[in-house]
């Protein structure tokens, strides 16, 4: 993990380093801040602690043994995030921050409240995916779908208990990727969080092709995403001679003449970038990974991948381009426009609750491109604020979906949720209070988060975007209230889904997303007033 955090620094560190170690015969060790770094390290070493429980622990334990050793790594990492952020030395005299591992990571007040938010949400979501009663993972990844093998693996009761080990390499490069300060640590953090997602995306226990199909398209497009990234990378360093965040904007500020290379770059790496948040028109894998992917693996991406990937873009056009705002705010304008309109307008006509919610993460992702595009501290607050709401009461709707099933596994097609609420009117009240957080009614989480992100947008001048967004959500706001009017006011199916009893894992996710749909839409203003002091200084360059 050292390596990987201080090799990339090489192409941007100072010669001056190299020359006097040449100098004097010796080669100079590289300056490491364990400390600052020790979030992201403890999840990495879990996850490799975790692959060594796959070869030695006896299967019957090694569930066990990886639920205490996730929750454990993840708590303690949270633990961790707050002594660092509470550190006196490094925000000392009003620092915004320090440069760790040889220049390659940033350790500043958003990035730290972001991988916060990333560590909250993965617990969560590891609680959904800890959860054993009947699991949503295929019993053997191996075998063919309907064969001899998968009934028998099926029978034995076996879980692919690699999914743990794959879910913390998936976290800990999601927390690298938002702190990352120069561009290859940050194509290095990319493919760490992707490559687990690509295959725990395959492992669904029921539907099982539709599973392979939606991680073989994520494979293939995201592999062509990150090719876009990495050209992009290409072409900054062949304009500033260095892949340093604050470098290229040192660059861009002072040398105008080689302007081709800056503007490709920027427009390849935004590409790479906007397509992890599923930002129009770069979006069209989410509807499928979403629907195919097994349900707590897309809570997970729905939420801590979408904030990893803000984070990491937030990062990336304050520092690296922020001498470009003039430059790069209309094509980011009209990408907004375009992920808000198409979010809320493709999802009325869809009829898989999951596929729904697939295309209202596509809206609200354009939703925060509005704070995105008012450069400030102010949207920089208000991003990290929604970021954090809607990752939450994302995970709790999730969590409650894998609780309505039908004898083939999870009652995806909305016609299925007729009369819910009188079936089970506790979930479907939970569940509704979801729906009217995203379709931001006042008094929940959504209503403060876009509230937020719409008055820094206005503040900036972006008024017209704002009307756009309002628009927007009136349009979600009809596909939203479809599915409640569905449960409570419909005449329920006879062969109507069966609605399980949650057990303490999923029951704790869902409770927590119902907790911070409330609290944040009631009493916002102790989050509210985090968020704005970690966003008071920016990003550190």
């Amino acid at each position: 993990m050292i390596g990987v955090l201080a090799a990339p620094a090489a192409l941007a560190a100072p010669a001056a380093v190299i020359s006097s170690g040449s100098a004097s015969g010796t080669i100079s060790p590289p300056s490491i801040e364990y400390s600052q770094l020790a979030p992201m390290l403890i999840v990495f070493a879990a996850a490799v602690v975790g692959v060594l429980v796959e070869a030695f622990v006896p299967r019957p334990f090694r569930r066990a043994v990886h639920l205490v050793l996730a929750l454990g790594s993840l708590t303690a990492a949270f633990i961790m995030t707050i002594v660092v952020a509470a550190s006196h030395k490094i925000f000392a005299g009003g620092s915004p921050g320090h440069v760790a591992a040889m220049g390659a990571v940033a350790v500043d007040r958003p990035t730290l409240f972001i991988q916060g938010t990333i560590l909250v949400l993965a617990f969560a979501s590891v609680l959904l995916i800890g959860d054993s009663s009947n699991s949503p993972f295929a019993a053997q990844a191996a075998a063919a779908p309907g064969s001899a093998e998968e009934r028998e693996a099926l029978g034995a009761g076996i879980m692919h208990t690699e999914i743990f080990p794959l879910t913390l390499f998936a976290i800990g490069g999601m927390l690298l990727f938002p702190a990352a300060n120069d561009l290859l640590t940050m194509f290095v953090a990319l493919e760490v969080l992707s490559l687990p997602l690509y295959l725990l995306c395959g492992l669904a226990r029921r539907r099982r092709l539709l599973s392979h199909e939606a991680a073989m398209k994520y494979f293939l497009l995201g592999a062509f995403s990150s090719a876009f990234f990495l050209f992009g990378v290409a072409m900054l360093y062949g304009f500033a001679g260095s892949v340093s965040l604050s470098a290229i904007a040192s660059a861009a500020a002072s040398n105008t003449a080689n302007s081709t290379l800056l503007f490709a770059g920027i427009a390849l790496v935004g590409t790479g970038l906007l397509f992890k948040i599923g930002a129009v028109p770069f979006h069209s894998w989410k509807p499928d990974v979403y629907q195919g992917a097994p349900t707590p693996i897309t809570a997970m991406m729905a939420s801590c991948t979408v904030v990893s990937a803000f984070g990491a873009l937030l990062r990336v056009f304050y520092v690296a381009f922020g001498n470009l705002t003039w430059d790069w705010r209309p094509a980011l304008w009209a990408v907004a426009v375009l992920t808000m309109v198409a979010g809320a307008v493709i999802a009325i006509t869809q009829t898989d609750v999951k596929r729904l919610l697939a295309y209202s993460s596509i809206a609200h992702a354009g939703f925060v491109l509005t704070a995105v595009i008012a450069t400030s501290v102010a949207g920089l607050a208000g991003s990290l604020f929604y970021l954090a709401s809607y990752g939450l009461t994302t995970v709790g709707a999730f969590g409650v979906i894998t609780l309505v099933r039908d004898p083939g596994g999870e009652a995806g097609h909305i016609s299925r949720w007729a009369g819910l609420g009188r079936r089970s009117p506790v979930l479907a009240g939970i569940f509704a209070l979801f729906l009217l957080a995203f379709a931001g009614i006042p008094l929940t989480s959504g209503f403060t988060g876009k509230f937020a992100v719409f008055q820094a947008a206005i503040a900036a001048g972006e008024t017209p975007l704002v009307i756009v967004g309002v628009l927007a959500s009136a349009i979600a706001a009809f596909f939203y209230v479809r599915i409640i009017v569905l449960m409570f006011f419909s005449d329920p199916i006879p062969d109507g889904p069966e609605v399980v009893l949650p057990t303490v894992f999923t029951g704790t996710a869902v409770g927590l997303g119902v907790l911070a749909t409330l609290v944040l839409g009631i009493v916002p203003e102790p989050v509210l007033s985090l968020a704005s002091h970690a966003a008071n200084q920016l990003f550190v360059g």
